[in-house]
């Protein structure tokens, strides 16, 4: 994209209503724009980011099996008052009524609505296990919305559900989507450790949240540093084999974690002092085992191997899409703007141009761009340097190709690294090799 054309505005002064820094930083670099309380217009820049974190979330999901369908964000009254939440809900449910007067409400999540279509279609034991998701936008009417897309009203957000025959079946899923949510995390360039959490007036054991790292977080978190040093990518998991599964949830949970309401002091002390680790977290993801709460309240069986009905056991995964731009930026950021982890970023790089109109830099610029427009920001404004360099830091672009006149007669790019200030003088082969992570080849890189 070329700046000069883009519908990309940046703010010089910090938005009053701003308190936290993703909020003033997703407003000055042109992310996104409110437009009434808690609900917001993303921009172009901005629903590239989102995009971007929607695609690892999806790719994650699959990758274990999950099937992604979309429902509709409008939801019938009937399918809530089957299971017993339309009245327990609360005021945070959009209630709404049709032309025929017929009670609906806009989708503040869809486990009614996911069992019923399940109900619809899965009749046999045959057909379990089943894996479901779908990325889509929710509201809940918070009473009062704050901090930009971290408590909006209106969110996108990734919601599966599982379906099995049984509670052992139930908890290898459950394990399998703890998997999928460490690996979609790493992936994303964000740690976010999996505390246990309450489960509630269900009972049991298996609910955990992930929080990722930040000084701006809403709970205080405790954890082992064992935990920030997995590789959950590389990981050997059998997601198909129950014990190979066990093992690697035992080897997740053997480590202490566990936010400023579940804390257990006693339990902390044995963890060794160097590798004790306490600070703040903004949740991001949670997975909760329910068994039978929504089926048996549905009425919503299945006939078994004896031919008798059964309730499957089901579980649900949340991931904050939306919530997840705010949290990233949270925890990675300094006081000239975001700093992009590369797989999540708008823009892999910026192409600035120090002096638009001189032949050379203008050839140079042009080549860099075509060798991927759809991943480098192209800064041809008629701005000063100082403008392009303030505007590209704010934007938190992952590398900076920096073309001046001396340079460009040369065929040499000025590379800057956003995260560290690294800076590199390179020709345009190696400078598109180390941004698009080829050699000059254009093979991959080892």
């Amino acid at each position: 994209m070329r700046l000069s054309s883009g519908f990309l505005p940046t703010l010089k002064e910090v938005p009053s209503e701003a308190q936290i820094a993703s909020h003033r930083l997703m407003l000055r670099a042109g992310l996104v724009r409110q437009t009434s309380a808690g609900i917001y217009a993303w921009l172009p820049a901005g629903l590239r980011v989102l995009r971007n974190i929607e695609q690892i979330v999806r790719e994650e999901q699959n990758a274990i099996g999950a099937q992604e369908l979309l429902m509709p964000t409008v939801q019938s009254s009937e399918l809530w008052k089957r299971s017993g939440r339309y009245d327990a809900y609360g005021p945070e449910m959009l209630r709404i009524r049709d032309r025929q007067d017929r009670e609906l409400l806009y989708g503040p999540t869809n486990e009614e609505m996911i069992t019923d279509l399940f109900g619809q279609v899965i009749k046999s034991y045959r057909e379990l296990p089943q894996a479901l998701y779908h990325v889509q936008w929710k509201f809940r009417d918070e009473l009062r919305p704050r901090f930009g897309v971290m408590r909006g009203r209106e969110f996108f957000m990734k919601d599966a559900y599982s379906f099995d025959a049984s509670y052992d079946d139930a908890v290898a899923a459950y394990r399998r989507m703890m998997l999928a949510y460490l690996r979609t995390f790493q992936r994303l360039g964000v740690r976010a450790v999996p505390m246990k959490a309450d489960t509630g007036p269900i009972g049991g054991d298996l609910s955990h949240e992930f929080l990722v790292l930040a000084p701006t977080g809403e709970s205080g978190v405790f954890f082992d540093a064992a935990l920030e040093e997995q590789d959950w990518l590389h990981e050997a998991v059998d997601i198909a084999d129950h014990k190979s599964l066990e093992a690697f949830f035992s080897g997740v949970t053997k480590f202490y974690a566990a936010t400023d309401e579940m804390h257990d002091e006693k339990a902390w002390e044995d963890v060794p002092a160097d590798r004790r680790r306490e600070g703040r977290g903004i949740e991001v993801g949670h997975i909760f085992y329910f068994g039978t709460k929504y089926t048996e309240s549905m009425g919503i069986s299945v006939s078994g191997a004896d031919g008798n009905q059964f309730f499957p056991e089901m579980g649900s995964y949340g991931i904050g899409v939306s919530r997840l731009v705010g949290a990233i930026i949270e925890a990675s950021h300094d006081e000239a703007g975001i700093i992009w982890p590369d797989s999540v970023a708008p823009f892999l790089a910026a192409i600035l141009s120090l002096k638009p109109g001189d032949e050379a830099v203008d050839a140079l610029c042009e080549k860099l761009y075509a060798a991927a427009p759809d991943a480098f920001l192209y800064d041809d404004r008629g701005e000063r340097a100082g403008v392009k360099f303030n505007d590209a830091d704010l934007m938190g672009h992952p590398w900076q190709m920096i073309v001046g006149p001396r340079g460009a007669k040369e065929g040499k790019v000025e590379l800057k690294r956003r995260a560290t200030g690294e800076r590199f003088e390179l020709s345009v082969d190696e400078a598109l090799a180390k941004v698009l992570g080829t050699d000059a080849s254009g093979k991959g890189a080892a």
